[in-house]
C-alpha cells in the first residue's frame, strides 16, 4: 500500500527463527511504527534480528540495571537483547504508565519486569514468538521491523502481577489506577488477561507495536510451539519489598498489608427487656400500676363509706370529704385558704379599679393603645425576614456552623448547583455488537439522538446571556461558573458543565465520527458507542483504544465520572442507564457579593429555559430538574400562594367570634345585641399585639420568619379568643346592680375573670420566654416573638378592649344597631342574666353524665390508657424532617428529589478538614496522611479507606483523595511531573512536564531514593508545593495538582499550612435518618483520625480533624432534638405550675393537677404524631411548645373555678366548673381554633397541612378533651378540698345582706301608703322589698360563681 513517507512492503511472516535459550528475536530500532498515527508517545519498533543475546558493560550495563533491575546479573555476567536506544524508549512508555502505580512499589516493578522480560530477556526466542514484520525505511536503509509479536508467559506469573496492581488507588480520584489501564472492563471487571490485552492494544496510545499476551496455565506447557517456554518468573505479592529497596505497599493499595481491623460499631438495636419490645413493657407495667393504683383508691373510698353510719354518711361525698352544711368558724380557715384568698381578693380589687377606670374613658384609652402600637410597630421598618434555611435552622454557635464557617472562609462555600436528570421511559433498548468490546446492551435513553438532543439543549443553557445591572453589562455563564482549571479568568469551555456529551468534549463532529477498524483480522466500524463504552470505565484516559483517537475528558479539562454522566445503573453496567445527568456548577459567593445577585439571576435564566423546554411537545425527554435557588424560592412560592388560605382562616375565626358573642334574646334586637365589632376588635387586638411584638424585635434587631408570621396569630388568637369569651360572656351572664353604673359592673366583672385570664396569659408568656432558650435560631425567635405578643395581648385586652366593651354595652344600653348607629330598636332589653344555649345544656346534661359514678370511673380508665399507650408510641416517634415535606404538593422539587433517589448512584460529597497546629512539611506529618507506601497504617487517608469496607455502617462509600499522596508522587524522579529548568532566565526553577525539548529541563526535583520511599524534606516540600498545586493536569503528568487540589490546601504567609480538605463520597442518602446517622459515623471516624495525628510529634493539643458535608448544619440538630425538647418543654410546663401556685394562694394541688393534665396532653399529642406520620422536628417542637400554651387556656380557667367553687361536694364543684367555666373554654378555644385549623386542609404546602392542619388538629381536640372530660373527673377525685376562707367570707356576707334586709323592712313598714305608691311611679322602680331581695338573690349568685 502507498502510504506517506518512504515506500513500505508490508508482509507477514512465521519467523523461522529457532526458539533456544541465550537467543535474541529482535534488535535495535528501526524506526517508525507506520500504521499507527496520534500516538501519545512516538512508537518506535525493533529491528526483526536473530542473534544471540549481549553481554553488557559500562553504560548499557547501568541502564539496564536501572531500567529492568530484574535482570541484573552483576557486570561482568550480564546478557540482554535491547540496545541502548530500546531501553531509553522503553523507560519512557514505563515511566508513563507507571506514574499511576508508582504508589506500590512491588506492583511497579512487577509491570516493569513483564515489558523488560519481552524486550531485553536474554532468552527472548524463548518467551516471544514474531507475528508480523515490515519493511521500513529509515534514513535511506530499509529492515524489517517488528511490528506484531505473541509473548508467551506463565498464568502464575501474571495473575500474581495483576494481584499485585488491582488494587492500587488513585488518589486524587478514590478510584482504583487498574480501570485507567484495563479498557473497557474497568477495575470491577478486570482480569489479568484483560489487563495485558490492554498494555499490548496499540490502539491505547501507549504500546508501539501489538502485543498478543499469551498466558500459559502449567498444564498448556506440553501443547506450545517447539522451543517456546512460558516465562515463569517470580512476581512479588504486594505486601513485599523490592529488591532494590522499595518498602511493601501501602493498606489502601494492597489488602494483604492490611492489619486486622474491626469494623465499625454496629447501631444500637432496639431496647429489650426480657426479649420484648422494652418501651412496651414498661407501658404496660405502668398502665397496670396505674389502673391498680386508682381501683384501688376507688375500692377502699367504698370500704370506708362502708363502715360509717348512715347519718355521717350523708355528710360525705365519694372521696370522704366533708359536705361543708354548717357554719365556719374564723379558727378553722388554714393559712393555705387565706393565703389563696387574699390573693384572689388583692388581684380582683386592682382590676376592678382598672377595669372602672378603663371603661369610664374608653375614647382615651383607645387613643393611648393605638399610639402605643403604632409606636412598636413602626419597628417593622427594620424588619428582617430570614429565609436561608441555615440561618433558620442552625444555631451561629453550634459545631456544625462553626464548621461550615471554617470550611466558607478557607475553601469558599460548596458550588452552586444547577441539574437535569433526564429519562426517557418510553424508548427501548437495544443491542450493539462492539468490535472491541463485544455485544453491548444499550438502553433507550443512551442514544444518539437523545446525545444530541441533550447537547442542544447543554449548549443552550451554557450560551445564556442577559443584562446585570450589579455588573452593569452583559452577564454570560463565564462571570458566575465553577472553573476548577482557569478560575482567575475563564472563558465559557472553562466551566465545569458535566454531562455525557463531555465524553465528546461537546463536539458534534465528535458524536458523528466513525472509522472502520480492524482487530483480530476483523473489521468492523467503530463509532461514539465504542468511545462511551470505554469513557464510562476509563474517564481519565486522554485517549481511547479506539481508532477514533478521541480524549474522554471534559472540554475543561477535568474527567468526568460516569456517576455524573448517566444515572440508574447495577454493578457498573453503564450502558444500561436509565437516566442521563446534566449539572452546571457555578461559584456559591457569599451574599454580600454583588456576584450572588448574577448567579441568582443566571439559575432564574436557566429555570426558565428548562421549563419552556419542560413544555415543547417535541421533547423526547422526561425529566426533573432543579436549582440553587430552587428550594428557597419555591418555600416563598408557596407561603405566598397560602397567604390566601390562613386570610380565609383568620375571616371564619372572625365570623364565629361575632356571631358567638351575640346574646339573640330576640329577633327585634338581633342587630342590637350582636357582637360584630366587638369581635372584630378582639381580633385587631390579637393583629395588633402580634404586630407590636414583631415591630419591638425588629426595633431590638432579632429577625423573623415565615413560621413566625404563621403561628404566632394563630397562638395568640387561641388564647385571647378565650380570653374575650370568658369575659364577654360573663358580663352578658351578669345582671347590672341597683344603682350601679355600666363602668363598674364592667369594672366588677373584669375583677371577678381578670385573675384567671392573667393566670393563663402570665404562664404562657412565661413559658415561651424561657423557650427562648433554645438553640435552634427558629425555635428561640419564635419563643420570644410569641411570648412577648401573649404578653401584649393580655395588655390589649385589659385597656383596648375594656374600652372597646364599654362603647359597645354603652350603644347596647340606647339600643342603636350595630352596623347602623343612627338606628334605635324600641324593644328593650331584658334586665336578667343571659345563659345562652350553651351554659345551661352543659349544666343540665353534660356535666352530670360526665360526672356520673359509672361515667367517671370510665374516663379515667380510658384516659389512663391513652396516656400509656402514648408513652409508648412516643419513644417510637421517627425524628426527623425530610427535605420535599418544604416543598408544596405538586413543585417540580419533588420531581427532582423523587429522580435523585431513585437514579443517583453516590452521596453527597464529604470532606475531612484539618485545622491548623499539624504540621504537612515532616516525614511523621506526611506518614500520617498519606496512603501509599511507607505510610502508617492509620494514617488519616487508611482509616477512611477502613470506613468504606463497611459502608452500611460508615454511610461512606467513596474513600477520600489525598493531595498528600499525589504531591509525593508527583515529585517521584520516575515521572516527568517534576523537573528543574538546566539554563536559561529560569534556571533552577520548577519546569513543567509540558515543557518542550528534554535538554532544557533535565533534572528532577527529587533523587530517587534508595528504599523507594519518598518523603521530601521539610525545605522541599514548601519549595515545591505551590509548583504543584499549581500545575495543570496532562497526559504527561496526570499528578498535577490544579483543579483538584489547588483550593483543598491553605497557607498563611509564612508557608505553614492552617487548613486543608480530603473529599470523600457518602453512601447515596435518601432521608433525614440517614444524613442523621452519616453525619455522627463521620463525626465518630473524624474524631478517632484527630486522636491518632495528635500523636505526632510537634502537633498542637488543639489540632482537630472534622467532617464536612452541605447538609451537617441541617440534620446536626436532630442529634439533639429530642433531649433539647424535653428541655424546652420541661422549661415551658415549669412556669404553668408555678404561676397557678402563686395566684391561687400557694395551692399545690391545684398547681399539681394543672401540670400533670398539661404533660398528658403533650405526651398524647407525640403519641398521636407517630400514628399519624407527623415527624418529630424543629417545626414540630414549635408546636408543642405552643401547645402547652393552648393547653393552659383549655386546662387553668378549669382548675381556678373549681378551687373557688364553695359547692359542697367535689363533684357539685366539678359540675358547677365545667358548666360555668367549661362552657366559656369550649367555645372561646376550641371552637375558635377548629375552624380555622380546618380551613389549613387546604393549603398546598406540605408543611402546613402536616405540621400546622394536622398538628394543631390533634393540639385542639386532646387539649379539649382532656380540659372538659379528663380535667373535669380529676379534679373531681383528686381536687383541692374547699377553700373554707371564701365559704366563710361567702356566709358572713349572706348574714349581713340577711340583716339588712331585716332593717329594710323595718324601715319600710313606718313608710305612709301613700309615699309607698308614688315613689316606684315617680322612679319607675320595683318596689324597695322586691329590690332587696334581688339584690340579695344576685349577690348570693356572684358569690357562689366566684
Amino acid at each position: 500500500s502507498l502510504l506517506h513517507g518512504p515506500t513500505l512492503i508490508v508482509c507477514f511472516v512465521l519467523t523461522e527463527a529457532q526458539h533456544e535459550p541465550g537467543k535474541c528475536i529482535f534488535y535495535e530500532e528501526c524506526g517508525r511504527n507506520p500504521t499507527l498515527n496520534g500516538t501519545l508517545i512516538k512508537p518506535i519498533v525493533p529491528c526483526l534480528n536473530y542473534s544471540p543475546a549481549r553481554r553488557l558493560s559500562g553504560e548499557h550495563y547501568r541502564k539496564l540495571k536501572q531500567v529492568c533491575p530484574m535482570l541484573d546479573q552483576g557486570e561482568s555476567n550480564t546478557y540482554a537483547c535491547c540496545s541502548i536506544p530500546q531501553l531509553l524508549s522503553l523507560e519512557t512508555s514505563l515511566t508513563l504508565s507507571k506514574a499511576v502505580l508508582i504508589r506500590c512499589p512491588s506492583c511497579s516493578y512487577n509491570f516493569a519486569h513483564v515489558h523488560c522480560i519481552n524486550t531485553c530477556s536474554p532468552d527472548q526466542s524463548q518467551h516471544v514468538n514474531v507475528t508480523r514484520v515490515m519493511n521500513i525505511t529509515n534514513l535511506g536503509v530499509t529492515r524489517e521491523a517488528v511490528v506484531a509479536y505473541q509473548s508467551y508467559l506463565s498464568y502464575k506469573f501474571t495473575e500474581s502481577a495483576f494481584q499485585s496492581c488491582k488494587n492500587v488507588r488513585i488518589p486524587a480520584t478514590g478510584g482504583y489506577a487498574i480501570s485507567t489501564m484495563c479498557g473497557r472492563y474497568g477495575a470491577k471487571l478486570c482480569t489479568a488477561q484483560r489487563w495485558y490485552d490492554f498494555q499490548g492494544d496499540s490502539s491505547n496510545g501507549l504500546a508501539p507495536l501489538d502485543i498478543d499476551f499469551q498466558l500459559i496455565p502449567d498444564s498448556a506447557a506440553g501443547s506450545l510451539p517447539d522451543g517456546i517456554i512460558p516465562y515463569n518468573g517470580t512476581a512479588l505479592k504486594c505486601n513485599q519489598v523490592t529488591p532494590t529497596g522499595g518498602k511493601a505497599c501501602s493498606c489502601q493499595d494492597c489488602q494483604e498489608a492490611c492489619p486486622v481491623v474491626p469494623g465499625p460499631k454496629e447501631p444500637p438495636g432496639p431496647f429489650k427487656l426480657f426479649g420484648v419490645d422494652g418501651f412496651l413493657l414498661i407501658s404496660i407495667i405502668m398502665l397496670c400500676l396505674l389502673m391498680f393504683a386508682f381501683i384501688f383508691y376507688i375500692s377502699v373510698t367504698c370500704y370506708m363509706n362502708s363502715k360509717k353510719p348512715k347519718t355521717e354518711k350523708k355528710k360525705k361525698d365519694l372521696n370522704s370529704n366533708d359536705v361543708i352544711q354548717r357554719p365556719i368558724h374564723p379558727s378553722e380557715v388554714t393559712c393555705t385558704d387565706k393565703n389563696s384568698l387574699a390573693a384572689q381578693a388583692f388581684l380582683s380589687s386592682i382590676f376592678q379599679t382598672w377595669g372602672k377606670l378603663m371603661a369610664t374613658y374608653p375614647l382615651t384609652v383607645l387613643l393611648i393603645s393605638a399610639i402605643a402600637v403604632a409606636a412598636f410597630a413602626t419597628g417593622l421598618m427594620h424588619i428582617e425576614l430570614t429565609t436561608d434555611p441555615v440561618e433558620l435552622w442552625s444555631a451561629p454557635n453550634s459545631r456544625a456552623r462553626q464548621e461550615k464557617d471554617f470550611h466558607d472562609s478557607n475553601f469558599g462555600p460548596f458550588f452552586r448547583t444547577n441539574q437535569l436528570i433526564l429519562t426517557a421511559p418510553q424508548r427501548k433498548g437495544k443491542v450493539y455488537d462492539s468490535l472491541l468490546f463485544g455485544p453491548q446492551n444499550f438502553s433507550g435513553i443512551i442514544s444518539k439522538d437523545l446525545i444530541i438532543e441533550l447537547l442542544e439543549l447543554q449548549t443552550r443553557i451554557r450560551d445564556i446571556e442577559f443584562f446585570s445591572k450589579d455588573l452593569n453589562r452583559t452577564a454570560s455563564l463565564k462571570d458566575v461558573c465553577f472553573a476548577p482549571l482557569n478560575p482567575t479568568n475563564p472563558q465559557t469551555t472553562d466551566c465545569a458543565v458535566n454531562s455525557l456529551p463531555q465524553y465528546f468534549q461537546n463536539s458534534l463532529d465528535n458524536i458523528n465520527d466513525k472509522v472502520n477498524m480492524t482487530e483480530l483480522g476483523v473489521t468492523k466500524e467503530v463509532d461514539w458507542r465504542d468511545h462511551f463504552i470505554y469513557c464510562v470505565n476509563s474517564p481519565l484516559s486522554f485517549k481511547d483504544i479506539t481508532d477514533l483517537g478521541m480524549s474522554c475528558m471534559a472540554d475543561y479539562g477535568a474527567p468526568v465520572f460516569p456517576f455524573l454522566a448517566v444515572g440508574g445503573y447495577n454493578n457498573d453496567d453503564y450502558t444500561n442507564a436509565e437516566a442521563l445527568i446534566l449539572t452546571f456548577s457555578l461559584n456559591n459567593f457569599p451574599r454580600t457579593d454583588p456576584r450572588f445577585k448574577v448567579a441568582m439571576q443566571w439559575e432564574t435564566e436557566f429555570l426558565k429555559i428548562v421549563q419552556e423546554y419542560e413544555k415543547d411537545p417535541k421533547t423526547n425527554f422526561t425529566f426533573a430538574y432543579m436549582a440553587e435557588r430552587s428550594l428557597e424560592d419555591e418555600i416563598n412560592r408557596t407561603t405566598a400562594e397560602d397567604i390566601p388560605i390562613f386570610m380565609i382562616s383568620y375571616a371564619v375565626i372572625f365570623v364565629y367570634i361575632a356571631v358567638a358573642l351575640g346574646e339573640y334574646s330576640s329577633c327585634k334586637r338581633i342587630l342590637v345585641d350582636s357582637k360584630f365589632l366587638v369581635g372584630l376588635g378582639g381580633i385587631l387586638v390579637v393583629g395588633c399585639s402580634v404586630l407590636a411584638s414583631m415591630g419591638f424585635y425588629s426595633w431590638v434587631g432579632i429577625p423573623s420568619s415565615l413560621v413566625i408570621l404563621q403561628v404566632v396569630p394563630f397562638l395568640v388568637l387561641a388564647v385571647g379568643a378565650d380570653n374575650i369569651f370568658i369575659f364577654v360572656l360573663e358580663y352578658q351572664r351578669d345582671v347590672r346592680r341597683p344603682g350601679e353604673k355600666r363602668e363598674e359592673q364592667i369594672g366588677r366583672v373584669l375583677g371577678s375573670v381578670a385573675p384567671s385570664m392573667l393566670l393563663c396569659s402570665l404562664s404562657e408568656s412565661v413559658c415561651f420566654f424561657l423557650g427562648a432558650m433554645s438553640t435552634m435560631p427558629a425555635v428561640k425567635s419564635f419563643a420570644l416573638y410569641a411570648a412577648l405578643a401573649v404578653l401584649m395581648d393580655f395588655v390589649l385586652q385589659m385597656t383596648a378592649f375594656v374600652a372597646l366593651l364599654s362603647l359597645d354595652a354603652r350603644r347596647q344600653d340606647s339600643n342603636r344597631c350595630e352596623l347602623l348607629c343612627c338606628v334605635t330598636v324600641s324593644t328593650q332589653r331584658p334586665n336578667k342574666s343571659n345563659e345562652g344555649f350553651l351554659l345551661p345544656f352543659m349544666r343540665k346534661f353534660y356535666a352530670p353524665v360526665l360526672l356520673h359514678n359509672v361515667t367517671r370511673v370510665i374516663v379515667m380508665l380510658l384516659f389512663i390508657f391513652m396516656f400509656c399507650a402514648s408513652l409508648f408510641l412516643m419513644f417510637n416517634v421517627t425524628v426527623g424532617l425530610d427535605q420535599e415535606l418544604a416543598m408544596p404538593k405538586g413543585s417540580y422539587m419533588l420531581t427532582y428529589f423523587e429522580y435523585l433517589y431513585k437514579y443517583f448512584e453516590v452521596g453527597v460529597p464529604v470532606y475531612f478538614v484539618t485545622k491548623k497546629g499539624f504540621n504537612f512539611a515532616t516525614v511523621e506529618g506526611m506518614n500520617a496522611v498519606c496512603s501509599s507506601v511507607g505510610c502508617d497504617q492509620f494514617s488519616l487517608t487508611q482509616k477512611i479507606q477502613y470506613a468504606t469496607e463497611y459502608p452500611e455502617l460508615s454511610y461512606i462509600g467513596i474513600p477520600s483523595n489525598s493531595w498528600v499522596d499525589d504531591f509525593i508522587d508527583w515529585l517521584n524522579p520516575g515521572s516527568k511531573c517534576c523537573r528543574l529548568y538546566g539554563s536559561g532566565p529560569n534556571q533552577g526553577q520548577f519546569c513543567p512536564a509540558n515543557e518542550t525539548g528534554a535538554f532544557r529541563c533535565p533534572f528532577k526535583c527529587m533523587k530517587t531514593p534508595p528504599d523507594g520511599v519518598l518523603r521530601p524534606s521539610v525545605e522541599q516540600f514548601n519549595r515545591f508545593l505551590p509548583d504543584f498545586l499549581g500545575n495543570r493536569p496532562d497526559l504527561q503528568c496526570p499528578k498535577g495538582g490544579l483543579g483538584a487540589y489547588d483550593t483543598a490546601v491553605v497557607r498563611d504567609e509564612s508557608g505553614e499550612i492552617i487548613a486543608s480538605r480530603f473529599m470523600a463520597y457518602h453512601t447515596p442518602l435518601t432521608n433525614s435518618q440517614e444524613f442523621t446517622a452519616a453525619l455522627l459515623r463521620a463525626r465518630e471516624l473524624a474524631h478517632n483520625i484527630t486522636l491518632g495525628m495528635r500523636q505526632v510529634p510537634g502537633t498542637s493539643p488543639d489540632f482537630e480533624v472534622f467532617p464536612y458535608t452541605l447538609t451537617n448544619v441541617f440534620y446536626e440538630q436532630y442529634l439533639t432534638i429530642v433531649p433539647e425538647g424535653l428541655f424546652n418543654i420541661s422549661l415551658c410546663l415549669l412556669p404553668t405550675f408555678v404561676v397557678c401556685c402563686l395566684l391561687l394562694g400557694l395551692d399545690l394541688s391545684s398547681g399539681l393537677l394543672n401540670l400533670i393534665t398539661i404533660v398528658m396532653i403533650v405526651v398524647d399529642t407525640v403519641g398521636v404524631m407517630t400514628l399519624w406520620g407527623i415527624d418529630y422536628n424543629a417545626v414540630a417542637l414549635i408546636n408543642l411548645v405552643t401547645a402547652v400554651g393552648i393547653s393552659v387556656e383549655f386546662v387553668s380557667h378549669m382548675t381556678r373555678s373549681f378551687a373557688l367553687s364553695t359547692k359542697p361536694t367535689h363533684v357539685e364543684r366539678a359540675k358547677e366548673a365545667t358548666a360555668n367555666m367549661g362552657s366559656a373554654v369550649f367555645a372561646g378555644v376550641a371552637m375558635t381554633n377548629l375552624p380555622g385549623i380546618l380551613v389549613l386542609a387546604f393549603a398546598k404546602a406540605q408543611l402546613i397541612q402536616i405540621f400546622f392542619f394536622r398538628l394543631n388538629l390533634v393540639i385542639t381536640l386532646l387539649g379539649m378533651a382532656h380540659g372538659l372530660v379528663f380535667l373535669p373527673v380529676l379534679l373531681s377525685y383528686f381536687g383541692p378540698g374547699l377553700n373554707k376562707a371564701v365559704l366563710l367570707q361567702q356566709q358572713r356576707a349572706k348574714a349581713k345582706d340577711v340583716q339588712m334586709t331585716n332593717h329594710m323592712r323595718h324601715v319600710y313598714d313606718n313608710i305612709s301608703y301613700e309615699d309607698h305608691e308614688i315613689k316606684p311611679e315617680q322612679n319607675g322602680t320595683s318596689k324597695p322589698c322586691q329590690t332587696t331581695a334581688n339584690h340579695q338573690e344576685e349577690k348570693e349568685e356572684q358569690v357562689d360563681s366566684f
